[in-house]
């Protein structure tokens, strides 16, 4: 005998989310109406299966192992409807952050779609360090690995920050091959001054105020459209700007790095459809 499913679909979210009201946002629900499903499934089995706890909730015993088995059964029929949706429509959603899909999924999107006519392709935006489940998407292409479970992470290339230019500004500001030079020079700020100041630590250049001169943009690709037009000297992903450096629009100036330990990738479910499938390899090959 099965208790409700919407009591084990409260309790698989708490459990994950080690939070009520965390598990009420994803569900769309109240804190209230997860709460009251919880303690009617906790009556249901005789037991407490949660420890409520200041900031948080924690599983009790055995109930670790049957969060384990929804999640995992959660997971299964999550994938399989998605599969039989999509047949025969064969359609996926694709939710990528802006850096990403300017410079490598939008130029070369035509020649997915080229080679695959029967797969319907819809890209929206997602977040850095998004999951995939808050998306509702078939893929995620964002900073940082889903570890929320359930989802195959495979990582395209590093974040690592070094400083970059257009060949213009360096022709009339000078050259900038120290980290001397480099502090003299017009600052491209993304968010935020603190990436600059943790640059010029790493480099060994205690710089005083500075770090923060030059614009501040909010988003990273006003940053990247005022680095390329030659405005100055950013901090970026060399990797997410490799085509741009080969092509010669913009210079690495040190081989100084910050944000090396961080990554972007692909994310998918453990078990996904043919459709999306052929995307993740597909998009592997032009990221090589």
């Amino acid at each position: 005998m099965l208790p409700p499913l919407g009591m084990l679909r409260a309790f698989e979210a708490a459990a994950r989310l080690a939070s009520f009201s965390r598990a009420a946002d994803e569900l769309h629900v109240t804190h209230a109406a997860v709460s009251h499903q919880i303690r009617l499934l906790e009556e249901w089995f005789g037991r407490p299966l949660f420890l409520r706890e200041k900031r948080g909730v924690r599983l009790i015993g055995e109930a670790e192992r049957l969060a384990d088995a929804l999640t995992s059964c959660f997971d299964r029929i999550s994938t399989e409807t998605d599969i039989l949706r999509a047949n025969p429509k064969t359609s996926i959603t694709v939710a990528c952050i802006p850096s990403i899909a300017t410079r490598w999924l939008i130029p070369a999107l035509s020649e997915f779609l080229e080679r695959h006519p029967d797969i319907d392709v819809k890209v929206v935006y997602a977040m850095a360090k998004q999951q995939l489940r808050e998306t509702g998407c078939d893929v995620l292409i964002t900073l940082g690995a889903d570890l929320s479970g359930g989802a195959q992470c495979d990582r395209l290339f590093s974040r690592a920050n070094r400083p970059v230019t257009s060949p213009r500004y360096i022709e009339r500001k000078g050259s900038l091959d120290t980290a001397e030079a480099i502090a003299t020079a017009d600052l491209l700020h993304d968010e935020t001054t603190t990436r600059w100041r943790e640059w010029f630590a790493k480099a060994g250049l205690a710089v005083r105020g500075s770090p923060q001169r030059g614009p501040v943009f909010q988003d990273f690709n006003l940053l990247a459209t005022a680095v390329i037009a030659g405005h100055g000297v950013a901090l970026c992903p060399v990797e997410v700007f490799r085509r741009e450096i080969e092509n010669g629009d913009l210079i690495v100036l040190s081989p100084i790095a910050t944000l090396e330990d961080e990554s972007y990738f692909l994310i998918t479910k453990n078990i996904s459809s043919k459709p999306v499938t052929a995307f993740s390899a597909w998009f592997h090959t032009i990221v090589r």
